[in-house]
């Protein structure tokens, strides 16, 4: 996190490049405690500058701003556990700290972020809300952009200015970093999966399978899984066929799967994504926006691929796996505000 002093009005600015972090790797490796202590510091350090700021500029300046910048934000960012810390954070600074945030800006928001932004902003209260300015695209560098806020000299280089910072480009947290399930509890955290991940085991030619009814179009199925062991071949299909609700019932059970061996894509199924495979130890997060109303499938398939044999056998494979459903009327009018080129100020804050 960089901090900028020059800034528009003499107020310190934060600038957080969220998009580049593994939110997942982070939480894993060090803990919910250990990120909001560190959530915490920027706060105290926050009104340690303000004071700084108000000697220099010699008027009263009491709150501090932060640039987040969302470019590679993508679906693995909406890991469960790792929203719920964002609104622990959330809430306790809130607490603590009020009144002490200024403008929250956002930039380069992708077409997924009104779906975090929907899961997150209902627990953050009004006042705080209408603090957020959203910009999607290069919005960020038209009139009434940056530019109210930063001098043309202090536009960072990352984002086409001419100030030179130092922000790696972040990455994948290395998974022999992550903290033990044992060491996760001492942190009082709340990130194991137990409760939220399913576990499912596959043999050879097995596929294990999830069927989701969706009922109105541009609804998005978010997925997350490990891969626990062996590889798989992940699959998103859409039945072209009616399926009676008797067998559904049976699939949720766990009693048969829905896609049959018979069955032709094309004929009985489409894919709507295509075939991923997947690495023993991969992490593999992803979205799918609807385009239209039916039965859709998540399937993991145990794969003919994989090397990994164990005493001439083919070894079993393992996932931990959770999905969800966001329903189009959850976010529409998010993602369309955002969307639009016209108006640079987005209605996000407004909900």
């Amino acid at each position: 996190m960089l901090i900028l002093f020059n800034v528009i009005e003499g107020r310190p600015l934060y600038i957080l490049r969220l998009g580049q972090m593994d939110v997942k790797g982070l939480l894993k490796s060090v803990g919910e405690d250990c990120l909001l202590k560190q959530a915490m510091h920027v706060c105290e350090e926050g009104l340690k500058l303000t004071k700084e700021a108000t000697h220099t500029s010699g008027k009263p300046i009491t709150t501090w701003g932060l640039l987040v910048d969302l470019e590679g934000l993508n679906m693995r960012h909406l890991w469960r556990p790792g929203v719920g810390a964002l609104l622990r954070i959330i809430e306790i600074v809130e607490s603590n700290y009020p009144e002490t945030l200024g403008q929250v800006l956002i930039i380069r928001a992708p077409r997924v972020f009104p779906v975090l932004w929907t899961l997150v902003s209902t627990f953050i209260n009004e006042t705080t809300r209408q603090k957020f300015l959203f910009y999607g695209g290069n919005d960020y560098q038209s009139s009434g952009g940056l530019s109210e806020f930063l001098t043309e000299d202090d536009v960072p280089d990352f984002l086409g200015g001419p100030c030179k910072v130092k922000i790696p480009e972040g990455g994948f947290v290395p998974k022999n970093l992550y903290l033990k399930e044992g060491e996760l509890e001492k942190e009082a955290c709340t990130i194991t999966e137990d409760s939220i991940y399913q576990s499912v085991t596959l043999t050879k030619g097995q596929a294990h399978e999830v069927f989701i009814d969706v009922e109105e179009s541009s609804s998005v199925i978010t997925w997350d899984f490990d891969v626990m062991r062996q590889d798989i071949n992940f699959n998103v299909l859409r039945l072209l066929i009616e399926i009676q609700p008797s067998t559904l019932l049976s699939c949720a059970r766990g009693n048969l799967n829905v896609i049959e061996k018979g069955w032709k894509e094309g004929e009985h199924y489409e894919k709507v994504e295509q075939t991923i495979l997947c690495h023993d130890g991969e992490s593999v997060q992803g979205s799918h926006l609807t385009t239209k109303r039916g039965t859709y499938v998540l399937q993991w398939c145990w794969s003919p691929d994989s090397l990994i044999i164990s005493s001439g056998h083919h070894t079993k494979a393992k996932i931990m796996y959770y999905y969800e459903m966001l329903k189009s009327a959850d976010y529409r009018g998010s993602m369309s505000s955002l969307m639009s080129a016209n108006s640079k100020f987005s209605c996000l804050s407004n909900r």
